[in-house]
C-alpha cells in the first residue's frame, strides 16, 4: 500500500518539474544586442519667389446701435468687394474670413459710483482676396481704402506648390546628414554600416517680408499707388538619420 502511494507521488512530482520546463521554455525571452549607431541630423534651408498673396482689408465702423454699425460697414464693405471685383479676381478668391458686431462700454470714473453701461456699437468685416497675380496687390489695397476700408491687416506671400522646392531640400539635408555621419566614422576608426533608421524631423515653408498693418496702412494714404514687394519665401526642411557602426579590418 505504501509502494503505491509513493509511486503515484513521485508521477506527480514528476509532471510538474516537466510542466514546469515547458512553461519556462515557452515564456523564455531572446535577448539581441542591441546595434551600435551613429545619430546625425541634417537641415536645409532654399529660397523661392511666392506665386501667391492673400490680402486682409478690413472694414470697422462705430454706431449707437448693433444695426447702425453693422448697416454702415456692410456699405463700405459691398463697395469695396465691387471695386475689387473689377480688377478682374474671380469670385471665389474674394471671401468674407471674419465678421463681429461688438458693444463698447462706458469708462467708469476711477473711485465714482456710475454703472457701466452701453455706449455704442463696432461693426467689423474682413476681407481676404486671394491673388494668383502678385501685381495686384498694390491695387487691391488701394481700391479697398477708396471705398471705405479703413483696416489693412497684412499681405502675407506663398508658394501654390512648394513639392518641388521641399524635395531638393530634402535631399541637401540627407547629404549633410550623411556627410556628418563620415566625419564621425572617420574620428571613431570605425566603418559606416548601412541607414538604420531615417525620419523628417521638421518643415517649414516662411514668407520673408510679410507686409504688417502698419506699413501698409502709411503707403497707403499716398496719394501714388501703394508699392509692394514680393520678396521670397524660405523653405526649411530636417532630417535625422542612423547609420550602424562597423569595426575597420
Amino acid at each position: 500500500m505504501k509502494t503505491t502511494h509513493f509511486s503515484g507521488v513521485l508521477r506527480l512530482v514528476l509532471l510538474v518539474a516537466a510542466f514546469s520546463a515547458t512553461s519556462f521554455a515557452q515564456s523564455s525571452i531572446s535577448v539581441v544586442p542591441a546595434v551600435p549607431l551613429i545619430t546625425v541630423t541634417g537641415s536645409a534651408t532654399l529660397d523661392a519667389v511666392p506665386d501667391q498673396a492673400f490680402v486682409r482689408i478690413g472694414i470697422l465702423h462705430l454706431g449707437g446701435s448693433a444695426k447702425e454699425a453693422q448697416d454702415e460697414a456692410n456699405k463700405n464693405v459691398q463697395a469695396t468687394l465691387t471695386a475689387i471685383a473689377k480688377l478682374g479676381i474671380p469670385e471665389p478668391n474674394i471671401q468674407t474670413t471674419r465678421l463681429t458686431i461688438s458693444p463698447m462700454y462706458s469708462q467708469p470714473r476711477p473711485g465714482g459710483n456710475d454703472a457701466v453701461h452701453i455706449t455704442g456699437y463696432t461693426a467689423s468685416n474682413v476681407v481676404t482676396i486671394t491673388l494668383d497675380n502678385l501685381a495686384l496687390i498694390g491695387p487691391v489695397v488701394d481700391a479697398g481704402l477708396e471705398n471705405g476700408a479703413n483696416q489693412l491687416e497684412g499681405v502675407q506671400f506663398a508658394l501654390k506648390n512648394d513639392g518641388p522646392v521641399r524635395e531638393l531640400a530634402l535631399h541637401l539635408a540627407v547629404l549633410e546628414a550623411k556627410a556628418k555621419a563620415t566625419a564621425i566614422a572617420e574620428a571613431l576608426a570605425v566603418t559606416l554600416g548601412a541607414v538604420q533608421e531615417v525620419s523628417e524631423s521638421g518643415s517649414s515653408v516662411i514668407p520673408v517680408g510679410e507686409r504688417n498693418e502698419a506699413v501698409f496702412a502709411m503707403a497707403a494714404r499716398s496719394p501714388v499707388p501703394t508699392p509692394v514687394s514680393a520678396g521670397q519665401i524660405e523653405v526649411r526642411v530636417s532630417v535625422v538619420l542612423k547609420y550602424a557602426i562597423g569595426t575597420k579590418n
